[in-house]
């Protein structure tokens, strides 16, 4: 089976995560994933399709000038036509809306995963509520978490038409890595906290500095890192002068290298306000990592507190750093709570076991389709 991904990539997140270890997993069962990415005018990242590129999988890139490109929709059709596509698989409501535009008279099956929305502003939430109506007309739409299901019930989208498929990550990225970071920062000796996610509101990484000046009065010898890049950037930087830590914390920006970065981890925290099943979280549990984690979304499925993490309230930096010391003077714990996090990412969350349930969907999806143009 031969599956092209569409998705409009801002970085190398959670749904870009998604489809590299489903496309790996797939072409392991001799199953083909092709990408194509939208090149956007008003934002260009090419991450995405260079990682695809490096890594051996086939990627194009669609040209798109503004928020409606007419020719992005031909182009859609024309590359699912060249690569003799047998399903369509979207991601996101960018790709969501280009896709069904291009593609539903066309009798190729197409399917949707809907990884999030976050509501950030009225522009968002807009395109928010035409990709859920849009998504209606989809053969099959994967939902990762029950938050995003039920809002796609409330969109009234056919429930036989909804799968839950939970998020799952190659394991093999996360084995026999020897972490640098200590090293390349100048910090051997110290204990090393990270952050690892989109620098964005939703994610809290303000919430992690207010942790960090709150950990720094007790315990100086503790440093910090922030992984990743987004558009709350510039703010960020602004706040770590303002409360005095930046000798103790590195904004580390957009990295290629997380598994390194990981197993440099001593513990890794996720500070967010609002999540679904976030593959951060998986790929530090992958890693063996102690992990504290704002109980939010499908984190406290993940983190199960006191067995496989520790769990926090959302926004209390306070209870963040409190949680923070613990773990920095406990090396037995931390040890402990990493090795049951890897056993849960083994059993339940590997991209072997996400692989084989696409790809019931898709021959579902297949299936529907063939019968539909049987009856025309």
């Amino acid at each position: 089976m031969k599956i092209l991904h569409i998705i409009s990539s801002g970085g190398m997140y959670g749904a870009e995560a998604v489809i590299l270890n489903l496309s790996r997993a797939l072409h392991e069962r001799e199953h083909l994933c092709v990408l194509g990415v939208f090149l956007n005018s008003s934002n260009p990242n090419l991450q995405l399709h260079e990682t695809a590129v490096r890594e051996g999988v086939e990627s194009h890139l669609i040209p798109c000038n503004g928020q409606f490109d007419r020719s992005a929709i031909a182009s859609i059709r024309e590359l699912a036509s060249k690569t003799g596509a047998d399903i369509v698989h979207a991601h996101g409501y960018k790709a969501d809306i280009f896709v069904y535009l291009a593609l539903h008279k066309s009798g190729i099956p197409t399917v949707s995963t809907c990884h999030n929305w976050i509501d950030s502003d009225w522009k968002v939430k807009l395109y928010g509520v035409v990709d859920r109506l849009i998504l209606r007309y989809y053969i099959r739409i994967i939902a990762v978490s029950e938050e995003v299901r039920k809002r796609l019930l409330n969109a009234g989208v056919m429930t036989a038409k909804i799968s839950m498929i939970r998020n799952g990550v190659d394991l093999t990225a996360f084995d026999n890595t020897t972490g640098s970071l200590k090293a390349e920062l100048g910090w051997n000796e110290l204990l090393l906290v990270g952050f690892v996610g989109r620098l964005s509101m939703e994610k809290g990484a303000d919430i992690f500095l207010h942790m960090i000046a709150r950990v720094f009065e007790k315990l100086p010898n503790v440093r910090f890192v922030l992984a990743g890049d987004g558009p709350d950037r510039a703010h960020l930087e602004a706040l770590i002068d303002s409360l005095g830590i930046r000798r103790s914390v590195r904004v580390l920006g957009r990295r290629e290298d997380i598994p390194n970065v990981l197993a440099s981890l001593d513990v890794l925290v996720s500070s967010s306000r609002q999540e679904g099943l976030p593959i951060s979280i998986l790929e530090g549990m992958a890693s063996r990592l102690a992990i504290i984690a704002t109980a939010v979304g499908e984190v406290p499925i993940l983190i199960q507190n006191e067995r496989t993490g520790l769990l926090v309230p959302s926004a209390d930096a306070n209870l963040l750093a409190e949680a923070i010391i613990e773990l920095s003077q406990n090396p037995a714990k931390r040890r402990e709570l990493g090795l049951a996090a890897r056993q849960l990412v083994e059993e339940e969350y590997s991209a072997t076991r996400m692989a084989n349930d696409y790809l019931r969907i898709y021959e579902e999806a297949v299936a529907v389709s063939t019968r539909g143009r049987a009856n025309e």
